[in-house]
């Protein structure tokens, strides 16, 4: 006679800890990499679009830095489909590779390398240049889909692995937002440039230091950016909460987090919220209005998802130990 209550299979053990190596080799070369281009932005005075021609190269190789390293860590949370992983992540790293080879080569020519069609060749790297990321967008999706159907034994880091995967897919596809001849660039005949960064303004004006975001006008990169890195700031995010977890033994207000289910319902709300804000940073940027210049609609956009982040929020941090009961002890 069968149990009443057979037992579900258990879940297929993790994998092996061990890092993509060609990401991890690349995020390496990145970081020195990056370590040239700021001695560039101090030695080399060259300005290209209003910023010193270094600037693109260092923002690139510590964009990368952050996104190989993180990509070499979800893959290895995967415990199937390594190999399948492990090609899409290889892809990523050539793609990338490649990317910042032409970002580099056009620094060195002291001409721009995204939206460039003044010369053939310039039109022929911006378009090998747009080869790549499309290669290294459907490749960062194949890995989504493999995070999709994982199962990773701690559901909230799952879940915050799985989410930023697809928050940072929309992030990078900001970009093709970007190749759009602005109206000022259709009144040309023969443009030499095709495309831009910002939004009811040119690129090159007021922007701000380092970042290089518009300050009059709307920018792309903002949210660009801000989708991108939901890679490692929603993962961190999960890391953080369960370290504080971990001394709940020392301070009794993080008791709470002990709670898988808390981890998890924190880790949907805090993906929701990011992914609001993505959506809103875009259709900030799409209306040509810079990041601190917001309206009225977009301030009601911000408001409305910090109270409805707020209220998720507290209602997440709800365990099954609050019952009516339990809240008339807490009163009392």
């Amino acid at each position: 006679m069968s149990s009443p209550n057979p037992q579900r299979p258990p879940a297929p053990s993790p994998a092996p800890f061990r890092l993509h190596q060609p990401l991890v080799w690349f995020a390496a070369a990145m970081g020195v990499f990056a370590l040239v281009s700021a001695v560039g932005l101090l030695v080399d005075d060259r300005t290209l679009v209003g910023v010193p021609i270094w600037t693109k190269p260092f923002k690139f190789s510590v964009s990368f830095v952050a996104y190989g390293l993180s990509l070499a860590w979800m893959l290895s949370l995967l415990p199937r489909g390594q190999r399948i992983g492990w090609w899409a992540g290889t892809v990523i790293t050539a793609a990338s590779a490649v990317e910042m080879s032409l970002i580099t080569l056009q620094v060195l020519r002291g001409t721009q390398s995204h939206f460039n069609q003044a010369t053939p060749f310039d039109a022929a790297v911006f378009q090998a240049m747009g080869g790549t990321i499309v290669v290294l967008w459907l490749a960062a999706l194949v890995i989504a889909v493999l995070l999709l159907r994982a199962r990773i034994l701690d559901r909230a880091m799952a879940w915050a692995v799985r989410l930023s995967s697809l928050i940072a897919l929309a992030g990078t596809a900001v970009g093709f937002l970007m190749v759009r001849p602005t109206p000022e660039q259709l009144a040309v005949e023969d443009s030499p440039i095709i495309g831009a960064h910002s939004v009811g303004v040119p690129d090159g004006g007021p922007s701000m230091p380092l970042t290089g975001w518009a300050t009059t006008g709307g920018d792309l990169r903002v949210a660009h950016f801000f989708g991108m890195h939901a890679l490692q700031l929603l993962p961190l995010l999960l890391i953080v909460l369960t370290a504080l977890a971990s001394r709940s033994h020392r301070f009794p207000g993080f008791a709470r987090l002990a709670d898988e289910q808390v981890r998890l319902r924190l880790t949907l709300t805090a993906s929701a919220v990011y992914a609001a804000v993505f959506v809103l940073l875009t259709w900030q940027a799409l209306r040509g209005q810079a990041l601190f210049a917001p309206d009225g609609a977009t301030l009601a956009g911000a408001g409305a998802i910090l109270l409805l982040g707020t209220a998720a929020a507290v209602l997440s941090l709800r365990t099954s130990a609050d019952s009516p009961a339990r809240a008339e002890e807490v009163v009392g």
